[in-house]
């Protein structure tokens, strides 16, 4: 009967060792395909981050088209930057009164808001006068410029006119 017992005992062990086996097999497979699709979503974000910046898009324009949309993109611009020194001043106050002693939510709340608003009107501005340009331009130039109107942050075409390079220019 100990035969029995061992050879069953054996059995036993050889079927967990195969589970553990196949549990084994699973998490590595799992464990590859993850990696793999973590690795293509880096490198997509990765090629996204690569994309050209507005002074590239714009450099690969035909010239007579070039240096209309430079001097409608800087015009746009420099008329918005009003609204986003607004913005950028009343943000400045907004941070220096929670460094107050006592803290006015309200104020601090109507300066953000303030802010917010005033960043609204400057890229409205700048997004009103991109499609105005993009509606004088040919379709392939429309295509390659239509970017515009993705970008996020500070991706200058040209600095304006006595700015000097260290100094921030208003979103674009």
């Amino acid at each position: 009967m100990s035969a029995i017992n061992g050879s069953t005992g054996l059995k036993v062990a050889l079927a967990v060792s195969v589970a553990l086996n196949v549990f084994a097999v699973a998490g590595g497979v799992t464990t590859w395909v993850t990696r793999n699709k973590v690795d293509q979503r880096v490198e997509d974000q990765q090629q996204a981050g690569r994309r050209d910046s507005v002074h590239d898009i714009v450099a690969g324009l035909d010239p007579d088209v070039r240096a209309r949309v430079q001097s409608t993109l800087r015009t746009s611009a420099l008329a918005a930057r009003p609204d986003f020194e607004q913005a950028r001043q009343a943000r400045r106050q907004a941070v220096a009164l929670t460094k107050a002693p006592t803290l006015d939510p309200a104020a601090v709340t109507a300066l953000l808001n303030q802010s917010s608003m005033a960043e609204m009107r400057g890229r409205a501005r700048i997004e009103k006068d991109a499609v105005n340009l993009l509606a004088t331009l040919g379709p392939q130039d429309r295509q390659a410029l239509g970017l515009i109107l993705n970008r996020r942050g500070r991706q200058a075409v040209t600095k304006p006119e006595g700015e000097r390079p260290g100094e921030p220019s208003a979103p674009r």
